[in-house]
């Protein structure tokens, strides 16, 4: 029986190729200038969200339905019936870090709800939502208690971003200066228009910086100089690889904002690109359906 060089069973732990690798190198795609923006912030997997409406199903009384087929019907028919929405079809998307990015579409497109699905507020169907790092969702029905004074909801919105106690104290001047409501922050948020309660929202949701923000609607309600002011923090935000999701049927906001556009028609994307391309095919098809 011939024998066995035991150096035939050594394990080889590493690869060939590496042999000739400076192991105190780094990997030149991770310290190129820039290299963040190419890194994936959000990825979305052919994601679908459907949900259930109770109530609100339309009666059908044609006379050509007879008062028997009326009693078959009448639980399919009530204002009780439960209807099926299917809000969100197959969307597949891939943000990176520095992106603006608005989502245009008609009202009941799925906008909202694939801007909620994504921050993990609403549960897919299927499909699934990939994110590196934090998101915070801005939206003008974002929660904040009415009760309470504007300083108490600076408290609780920042320690909900993961501040501590003295980081938001630290923050707290900066943020009623933003929100320019002066001495109402506090007064409860009850008396506030719904321009302040507006400003405090983006305010305080941008005191700490997140990985992806995502604003619905948001800045409607702003004056022209708090559309400024936001505009500036957003691309701060920008500047420090953050990724940006605005929503909203201001075109001027969308396109003084946003780098690229998404078109959300019937709760699939129907178009995505650069802004002033989008915009531009998204008017036509306004004009086309008015």
């Amino acid at each position: 029986m011939a024998e066995t060089d035991p150096r035939d069973f050594d394990e080889v732990d590493h690869d060939p190729d590496d042999l000739d690798a400076d192991p105190g190198s780094e990997d030149p795609a991770l310290t190129a200038p820039g290299w963040e923006e190419n890194v994936p912030s959000i990825i979305v997997d052919d994601v679908h969200v459907r949900y259930r409406v109770f109530g609100g199903r339309k009666r059908s009384h044609g006379p050509e339905m007879g008062r028997f087929k009326r009693m078959l019907n009448r639980s399919r028919g009530h204002v009780g019936a439960v209807n099926h929405v299917h809000a969100v079809r197959g969307v597949s998307l891939v943000a990176h870090h520095g992106e603006s990015i608005g989502i245009i579409g008609m009202n009941g497109a799925g906008k909202s709800t694939l801007l909620r699905a994504m921050a993990g507020l609403m549960p897919t169907s299927s499909g699934a939502v990939y994110t590196a790092g934090t998101s915070s969702l801005l939206g003008v029905n974002a929660a904040l208690i009415k009760s309470l004074s504007g300083e108490r909801n600076i408290m609780i919105g920042g320690l909900a971003l993961g501040l501590t106690a003295s980081e938001v104290r630290e923050r707290f001047d900066d943020i009623v200066e933003f929100a320019g409501i002066g001495d109402f922050v506090y007064l409860p948020m009850s008396a506030y228009s719904s321009g302040m309660a507006a400003r405090l929202r983006f305010a305080i949701s941008t005191a700490a910086i997140p990985d992806v923000l995502m604003i619905d609607e948001a800045l409607a309600t702003g004056d022209a100089a708090f559309k400024a002011r936001s505009q500036q923090r957003i691309e701060e935000i920008r500047e420090h690889a953050g990724t940006v999701f605005l929503v909203s049927h201001s075109m001027r906001s969308i396109s003084d904002m946003c780098d690229r556009v998404i078109w959300i028609d019937h709760g699939e994307i129907r178009a995505d690109g650069p802004t002033k391309e989008i915009v531009k095919e998204y008017r036509k098809e306004l004009k086309r359906r008015s």
